[in-house]
């Protein structure tokens, strides 16, 4: 089989849109814009059929991206930051095949043309240089109908495979709320009782306080909210997170200094991005220089504390610190410290679970004040309340929620790994489909 090879500009006419999408007029026309969804206006620009190609990065400065491009026919408007390329003559390439050409082959004859630095565009004279294979009509039809068969039966696999993921987060979730009431493990009368701990952990903070080696938090006195929704064994008590943790973020002075004086170095800051279930997320850490985790000692983290995302997109967010060298805190990340004799009378594990947990998440969005940016205040972290169990049940608490979660995680992989599998089928039977044994140049 054979194949010419053609660029679009022989091919097509290319020409950029001319609506400023911000000074549309709501009307009876599609209007394209980078997102998925049309806008209107009252206006057309073309009355054809055209594959729209953004002509700007998707994903701000200095990266080169395109999340979509888009198939419209008939009377529609386009942005000014994209533009309508039109087969000229439609017996020789049909828009559609054009288009699913040019969505497979996104990153590798669009994305790899765009420009800048700063600005990344994607200029239409590059547009014009990207060849496409030219089978007979019919085969693009052919095509066409089979991209599509595929793209359905994908998508299919696609919502199941997602129904299929969102039943293990129940599941995970169904877990964890039979461990926050007490259904999980037995009671062992034999425990040393949970009053008997808190009470331990108390006298603690109060002498650390007397000793001025901690302030006492200011919390706000919040009554305790969750006891009507979770019913716990005689054996555990409710308690505030002031009760048995220092609560602190990065100060306003330490702030500035923070971004002032940062500089790339090996000691690691936890960022908001950070703050994932069961542990910290590795990926895209920050790093600072000693000098500037000298003038920081005071949010460093150097044992075992839990964190809590308190502003901006991944408020509430909680992860267990567990590292054994210093880390330090981001300016949007508090921490949840043990007092310095009890971190032994407690499972920060267990504490952890009850805030992935949906009683914790309900118990944390309960304290964000609903402003502009809603956020969390260390006055409002220190009021959370928390189940508090004997410690030898948390332990088996703990490693039975560890057996169990695993249980969830190997559930997880092997569907996304069927998901992948699906997808990479998918890209196969495409490539087969657009790459002939030898193509004529």
């Amino acid at each position: 089989m054979i194949w010419e090879r053609k660029t679009i500009g022989e091919l097509c006419t290319i020409s950029k849109g001319d609506i400023g999408i911000s000074n549309a007029v709501e009307g009876e026309f599609p209007l394209v814009v980078t997102s998925e969804e049309r806008k209107s206006h009252n206006e057309y620009q073309f009355d054809d059929e055209a594959v729209i190609i953004p002509l700007v990065s998707s994903t701000g400065h200095g990266h080169r991206s395109l999340k979509r491009i888009h198939y419209q026919k008939g009377k529609f408007a386009v942005g000014s930051i994209l533009c309508a390329v039109i087969p000229k003559d439609k017996t020789i390439l049909n828009t559609q095949y054009l288009y699913r050409y040019l969505c497979f082959n996104k990153e590798k004859e669009l994305v790899s043309r765009m420009r800048g630095m700063a600005n990344v565009t994607l200029p239409i004279k590059e547009i014009a240089k990207v060849e496409i294979p030219l089978p007979p009509v019919d085969e693009q039809l052919k095509f066409v109908e089979e991209y599509s068969i595929l793209e359905y039966t994908n998508g299919e696999l696609n919502i199941e495979i997602t129904h299929q993921l969102d039943l293990v987060k129940q599941l995970r979730q169904a877990f964890l709320r039979e461990a926050m009431q007490g259904k999980l493990v037995k009671q062992n009368p034999k425990d040393e009782p949970a009053s008997e701990l808190l009470a331990r952990i108390k006298a603690e903070k109060e002498q650390l306080i007397k000793d001025k080696k901690i302030k006492k938090g200011k919390a706000t006195g919040q009554s305790v909210s969750l006891i009507e929704n979770i019913t716990i064994p005689e054996t555990w008590r409710w308690c505030k997170t002031d009760d048995i943790f220092f609560v602190t973020k990065l100060a306003g002075f330490e702030y500035t200094k923070y971004i002032s004086l940062k500089k790339e170095g090996e000691v690691p800051v936890v960022r908001a991005q950070n703050v994932r279930p069961y542990k910290l997320k590795m990926d895209n850490l920050l790093y600072i220089d000693r000098e500037t985790s000298d003038l920081l000692s005071r949010c460093a983290l150097v044992k075992e504390s839990l964190l809590v995302t308190f502003i901006g997109a991944g408020i509430g967010d909680v992860a267990r610190f567990e590292e054994k060298r210093r880390w330090h805190l981001a300016p949007n990340v508090a921490k949840l410290e043990p007092f310095e004799e009890c971190q032994d009378l407690m499972n920060l594990k267990f504490l952890n679970y009850f805030l992935m947990s949906d009683f914790g998440r309900e118990e944390i969005f309960k304290h964000v004040k609903a402003t502009a940016q809603p956020s969390l205040s260390m006055g409002t972290i220190r009021d959370i309340d928390l189940p508090f169990p004997p410690l030898n049940e948390q332990n088996r608490i703990v490693i039975k929620l560890d057996e169990l979660m695993q249980y969830c995680d190997q559930l997880e992989g092997s569907i996304t790994k069927s998901q992948a599998q699906n997808e990479m089928l998918l890209q196969q039977v495409l490539r087969e489909a657009l790459e002939p044994e030898e193509v004529e140049a």
